[in-house]
């Protein structure tokens, strides 16, 4: 079978560096603008897995191998700025630790999500609420605040009836007053109420804070920020949440703030996700990982820890994802109250990317775990026993025996002892240890893998191994 993903380096791809103490450190030849980066030194101990990604913003990073809450002006030493090529790591001392310290060898793991030029459409309703009021895909609360990234195009559907007379325009105060309507990429068709008819806007570079309103009424609109954050609203959820989602590879990157109740958040993916990664921006809670292969829905897992899997129902609210949205409980740790989390989303993608388990056989020659493309990446960890959450990529050291793995859960500089030994195979990869971290006899594990290439391309052509 071909896949629609040839190349998984457009979407995913490592990048291999040597720190030099420089100001403003430019990293190149990742390929694409990176959405999410993931920085960990290699060759030196007690550097931190640091992960930043565009929609929180740069610099704002956080720790995986730490409950920390997010680092919102780390200054010097952070990813300054996602390039079209790379990212920069910003001038300052703090760089000659996590990021860019002279002579120490780095790791940079990126991700593509929604890109520079995101796209949604917005099904647009006029509802009574102390007077009339927009609402966008029959979301609970009418006038809400959109998120609206430059560079995206954002389409408001006027069709529904309930739109006549009540055209949806843009303006640089509310209500459009004391202001001239906004046209800047403003284009209309149709007329409200109408099959057809939509207001849609690509966000221009540097374009002000916007409101949308209606033309012809007072009160009905709101507020719509225009951040350059590569993301977009989504009403799919109880909680409305900041996306950045890429359908096409099965990625999303998804922000909310928690209600301390029970709640669905969308995550702007095609299907459901077969795993999510969850941290607490503002308190020091672990991060939380929701995976299709553990036990259940009501189970999660700890990535800064060693843990096992562990029963929570407060966690997922034992329910699991759907192909719009994720479930979160009461827990702190996915939904504390007023405190706004980030959580990274991911679906199958045939060829490109795989979440899945596998069951250890304790011998060296030892389970092969069929991925359906040649791996460029894999993250995984044992869910019945201890053990540490394991990293191992296509260019460390490059060809097989794929020997030198990193920890997600600890800063411990890279190590090639033999513990996570595999090799990487057209369609899979193999496990060549007996640690029992990694090949425990009827152990169980999860995994998620990304490819470089899948198994036979589009063109109907097999890949080969290392």
């Amino acid at each position: 079978m071909a896949w629609t993903i040839n190349n998984g380096k457009l979407y995913f791809n490592t990048e291999l560096y040597t720190g030099n103490a420089s100001s403003s450190r430019n990293i190149t030849g990742v390929g694409f603008q990176p959405d999410w980066t993931w920085i960990k030194s290699r060759n030196t101990a007690d550097y931190d897995n640091m992960v930043t990604d565009v929609v929180r913003a740069a610099p704002k990073m956080l720790k995986t191998n730490s409950s920390a809450a997010e680092d919102a002006s780390p200054g010097a030493g952070g990813i300054g700025s996602f390039d079209s090529d790379g990212f920069t790591i910003a001038t300052g001392g703090i760089n000659n630790t996590n990021m860019n310290n002279n002579g120490t060898t780095y790791v940079g793991w990126n991700w593509l999500a929604a890109g520079t030029a995101p796209s949604n459409t917005y099904a647009v309703k006029v509802v009574s609420d102390s007077g009339n009021k927009y609402r966008f895909d029959d979301f609970g609360t009418n006038a809400v605040t959109l998120e609206i990234s430059e560079g995206g195009t954002f389409t408001f559907d006027q069709s529904d009836s309930s739109n006549n007379g009540h055209p949806l325009r843009f303006a640089t105060q509310a209500d459009g007053a004391n202001s001239s309507q906004y046209t800047t990429g403003v284009t209309t068709n149709g007329t409200p109420g109408n099959a057809g008819a939509y207001t849609r806007i690509t966000v221009a570079a540097s374009a002000p804070t916007l409101f949308y309103y209606c033309t012809n009424h007072t009160g009905m609109g709101g507020q719509a920020n225009t951040p350059v954050t590569n993301s977009f609203s989504n009403f799919a959820g109880t909680i409305k949440s900041n996306i950045s989602p890429n359908t096409t590879s099965g990625f999303s990157i998804v922000k909310y703030t928690g209600t301390g109740a029970n709640a669905t958040v969308g995550h702007g993916l095609n299907s459901a996700p077969k795993m999510i990664i969850v941290k607490s921006l503002g308190a020091a809670e672990s991060w939380f990982v929701y995976h299709a292969d553990l036990t259940s829905a009501t189970y999660t897992i700890n990535l800064d820890t060693t843990g096992a899997q562990f029963s929570n129902a407060s966690t997922w609210n034992s329910t699991a994802p759907s192909s719009s949205v994720f479930s979160i409980g009461t827990d702190a740790g996915t939904n504390g109250s007023s405190v706004n989390f980030i959580a990274y989303c991911f679906n199958d993608v045939q060829g490109y990317l795989k979440c899945g388990s596998y069951t250890g056989n304790g011998n060296a020659d030892g389970p092969f775990v069929h991925t359906g493309f040649k791996p460029s990446f894999v993250l995984g960890k044992r869910t019945d026993g201890a053990g540490g959450w394991w990293i191992l990529d296509s260019k460390r050291p490059g060809f097989n025996l794929t020997n030198e793995y990193l920890l997600a859960n600890d800063a411990q500089a890279e190590a090639s002892d033999g513990s996570f030994a595999s090799d990487f195979l057209a369609n899979g990869w193999k496990a060549r240890a007996t640690n029992g971290n990694f090949n425990a006899s009827g152990g169980t594990y999860i995994y998620m893998a990304f490819s470089e290439n899948p198994f036979t391309s589009s063109a109907g052509t097999p890949v080969t191994a290392r």
